[in-house]
C-alpha cells in the first residue's frame, strides 16, 4: 500500500487539524487535498514552516476560544419568550423547536446561530421556563432561558360542562340473510 505524509493547511473533517502531520494514500495527496490548497507534502524545508503554522493555529484558537466565552455570557444574559396554544387541559397545540429558537434570536437580537448547535433533547411542549444549552465551542457551552406562555386563557373553574349522558340505544333487528 502506497502511503505518504503531507502536512495540512486547514482542518480536515475525518483526517486532521491544521499543522497534523497525517499519513493518506498517495492518490488522495496527489489528486485531491495537495491541488486543492488543503496540504502540502512534508519536505525539509515544509518542516520548517510547520512550527509557524503551530503558532498561528494556537494564537487563532485562543482567540475562538475568547470569542465563543464572550458570546457566552452574552447569550447568558437573554431570555426568549414562546406563545402555545392550549387547550382547555393545558395540553399544548404546537412545541418549540431548534428552529424556532434560531429564528426568535435572529428577529428579536439579530443574533445567528447555526440550530444544530442548539442542544434540544426534543422539542419543548409544556409551559414553563426551561434553560436550553447551545454548544458555541468544544469547551464551550452557554445556557440560554426560554418561557414558553399559554397563549390561549385557561377555562373558569365554575363553567366546566357536565359530561352528556348517553342516550340508550334502541335494538337493532338482524338483517335477514338471503
Amino acid at each position: 500500500m502506497a502511503d505518504t505524509q503531507i502536512i495540512l493547511k486547514q482542518n480536515v473533517p475525518g483526517l486532521g487539524a491544521e499543522a497534523d502531520i497525517v499519513k493518506v494514500r498517495k492518490g488522495f495527496a496527489r489528486n485531491h487535498l495537495i491541488p486543492t490548497g488543503k496540504a502540502y507534502e512534508v519536505t525539509a524545508s515544509n518542516l520548517k514552516r510547520l512550527n509557524q503554522l503551530k503558532a498561528m493555529r494556537a494564537e487563532r484558537e485562543a482567540r475562538e476560544l475568547n470569542d465563543a466565552e464572550d458570546f457566552a455570557r452574552k447569550l447568558g444574559k437573554l431570555k426568549l419568550e414562546f406563545a402555545l396554544e392550549t387547550g382547555a387541559t393545558g395540553k399544548a397545540f404546537g412545541s418549540v423547536t431548534t428552529r424556532d429558537i434560531e429564528e426568535k434570536l435572529r428577529s428579536e437580537f439579530g443574533i445567528t446561530i447555526d440550530r444544530h448547535k442548539i442542544d434540544l433533547e426534543r422539542p419543548i411542549k409544556e409551559s414553563g421556563e426551561k434553560e436550553v444549552p447551545i454548544k458555541l465551542h468544544h469547551d464551550v457551552t452557554a445556557t440560554l432561558k426560554i418561557e414558553i406562555k399559554s397563549s390561549t386563557p385557561p377555562a373558569p373553574a365554575h363553567e366546566k360542562s357536565e359530561p352528556a349522558e348517553a342516550k340508550p340505544r334502541g335494538k337493532r333487528k338482524a338483517k335477514p340473510s338471503v
